[in-house]
């Protein structure tokens, strides 16, 4: 089956409602922590507040979505995510008035936290429910699976370049408080769409048939690939960082965030095309292949001294990113028991927030004392050190025997 046949088989199963839904859904968290720094940047006049607010954002949502993903494992994603989209609305709006009001700082920080804490990971729970969609599609579910997969890296990399942009948008047409609020009604409306869709339900009833639920699924090969996506984060925000000094000693710094969305853009179209890969190239060797690819394509950022010399780099090194992510995400889903998918889903996106902040933090310091290209040194160290994870995880793991549920669900670790 094509890349495009699966595509368009996985549209007529799931409903063309759902993939929109389920993407807009997902804007929200890409939204908010651009959304935050602005907000509150621009109303205390400190980048350093701002920062801080984000960053507890960030860090909260790293540390209550695996919690929500494994509450959902056992309940349903319906009543999960439903309750964290009012609350994370109703904390991103309480947000925006405590600024208005002239709050101090530490109440602003901790209203971006509750809104952190509380957003649901619409992409990562979206994947858990590919596989009950397409569960009576018999010998073509591997591939459709993997399709849907190499759909949800694309549509979390665009999100990633839509949601910002919006932000900025709405900051110059609005106000940074309309863009935040703007982030607030998408949750609400949209989440809870997204909570309520008749897929959540589907998802439970098959994967609460595995009742798996005290079944270990942190397992030592499933901890690497957690380390795996921390790597991920940590480029992501030693190349925002070093990006954001490069355009700030150019004199431009409102433009890093226009180049560090280009990303995105070869994500986006590398992460498409993953699908086209061949069952037989297994997901343990993705991740090898794509970690090098990482080292290959991230090692010309310590060569750019402008931003025009930057641009194609970041365009370029986006087509190892979603691969490796995809390849990740996609082995952790065969690495854990049925009915544990959605706490490893989120734990693997936490896994992502937390690495963007060492990243972002250890490139930060070093960009303070030599410029930008200590900060992509980081970016080419973290690709260096998944070459090195992939390499241990392929000379350790041994191919499991697939996991059948009574309804034909499946998990397996393929090398």
């Amino acid at each position: 089956m094509s890349p495009l046949a699966s595509y368009r088989r996985l549209l007529s199963l799931a409903g063309l409602g759902y993939v929109v839904v389920a993407f807009l859904g997902r804007l929200p968290l890409a939204m908010s922590q651009l959304g935050t720094l602005l907000l509150v940047s621009d109303a205390t006049g400190r980048y350093a507040a701002g920062g801080l607010a984000a960053g507890a954002l960030a860090v909260a949502n790293a540390v209550g979505a695996p919690l929500a993903g494994g509450i959902a494992d056992r309940v349903g994603q319906r009543p999960v995510v439903l309750a964290q989209s009012l609350t994370a609305g109703v904390a991103l709006a309480a947000l925006v008035a405590a600024v208005q009001s002239g709050a101090s700082i530490p109440v602003m920080v901790g209203a971006a936290a509750v809104a952190g804490f509380t957003m649901p990971q619409v992409g990562p729970l979206a994947r858990v429910r590919w596989r009950p969609i397409t569960h009576r599609t018999g010998s073509a579910q591997p591939r459709l699976v993997d399709a849907a997969f190499s759909y949800e890296g694309a549509a979390d990399e665009a999100s990633f370049v839509l949601g910002p942009a919006l932000v900025g948008l709405g900051a110059v047409a609005l106000s940074p408080s309309g863009a935040l609020l703007a982030a607030a009604a998408l949750l609400v409306v949209f989440g809870s769409w997204f909570a309520l869709h008749s897929t959540a339900r589907l998802t439970h009833a098959l994967l609460a048939s595995a009742a798996a639920h005290g079944e270990a699924f942190v397992t030592a090969a499933f901890l690497t690939l957690c380390l795996a996506q921390l790597l991920i984060g940590v480029i992501f925000g030693a190349t925002q960082t070093g990006t954001t000094a490069l355009a700030t000693a150019a004199g431009t710094p409102g433009m890093a965030g226009l180049v560090h969305s280009l990303l995105g853009v070869g994500s986006v179209l590398a992460g498409l095309a993953t699908a086209a890969l061949p069952a037989r190239f297994g997901y343990d060797r993705r991740i090898l292949v794509f970690a090098i690819g990482l080292v290959v394509l991230s090692a010309p950022l310590l060569l750019a001294g402008s931003l025009t010399a930057l641009i194609p780099v970041i365009l370029v090194l986006g087509l190892a990113v979603a691969p490796y992510m995809i390849s990740v995400f996609a082995a952790a889903e065969r690495t854990v028991p049925p009915a544990r998918v959605g706490a490893a889903m989120t734990l693997l996106a936490g896994a992502t927030g937390i690495g963007y902040a060492i990243g972002s933090g250890i490139a930060g310091r070093l960009a303070d004392l030599g410029g930008h290209r200590p900060a992509f040194a980081v970016t080419v160290t973290a690709a260096a050190l998944a070459v090195l994870l992939a390499v241990v995880r392929l000379r350790t793991q041994r191919p499991a025997a697939p996991v059948t549920t009574p309804d034909g669900l499946a998990a397996a670790s393929q090398g």
